[in-house]
């Protein structure tokens, strides 16, 4: 049986189910990272809109002092994350995880695909990044950090610059691979994804 840990938020909302599952891909840590929640929300949105799948506009007409401005917004993303010991112990001695366990997330990196096998970065789906993320996951409970999924430099670049004026949509899945050590110096990896629809969506009025 594979050593590899599959975990879910709870599968019976829709949009927990699209944002993914975190899938443990590396280390030989005892306790690993699992994937609690993983969200999205258009940028330049009020707060509070975040959902398991984005519709990203790649412009947005905003009204400053009466004129009409077009402006990019990155999107954002936000993570819950917590921990799980790899062995749990026997029936009636159950393990628990301690301080040494706190893993420490360091950075994390977004690569988008589409399922039609069109994948050329620049050309099909927005490019790669990588960017920094330092928080602590304590040995109980779980934390929450929010963080770009869509920078606004990709709005900026092919393929989603033409967007703005082709009418054309990308429908994509954004992968977020989360990566951190523990204290023992071990790393640890675990990945989600997010669907995401690239397009000039219409401006509420």
């Amino acid at each position: 049986m594979s050593r590899k840990i599959l975990t879910c938020a709870a599968l019976t909302a829709l949009s927990l189910a699209a944002s993914g599952c975190g899938v443990v891909q590396q280390g030989r840590a005892p306790a690993v990272v699992r994937i609690d929640q993983l969200t999205a929300a258009t940028g330049g949105q009020t707060a509070g809109t975040f959902g398991g799948y984005l519709h990203s506009d790649v412009i947005t007409n905003v009204t400053v002092n009466a004129v009409i401005t077009p402006t990019r917004f990155s999107d954002p993303g936000n993570v819950t994350l917590s921990m799980v010991l790899r062995d749990s112990g026997i029936p009636g001695t159950t393990l628990t995880p301690s301080e040494l366990n706190t893993i420490t997330i360091t950075h994390y990196r977004v690569v988008y695909r589409r399922t039609d096998g069109r994948n050329v970065q620049g050309v099909d789906v927005p490019f790669a990044f990588d960017s920094g993320m330092t928080m602590s996951i304590p040995a109980t409970g779980s934390i929450q950090q929010s963080f770009d999924l869509v920078r606004v430099s990709a709005k900026l670049e092919a393929p989603l610059l033409a967007l703005a004026v082709n009418g054309q949509v990308i429908d994509c899945i954004a992968d977020v691979t989360f990566y951190g050590k523990d204290q023992h110096n071990n790393d640890v990896a675990v990945t989600g994804a997010v669907g995401v629809t690239f397009a000039n969506f219409g401006d509420p009025s």
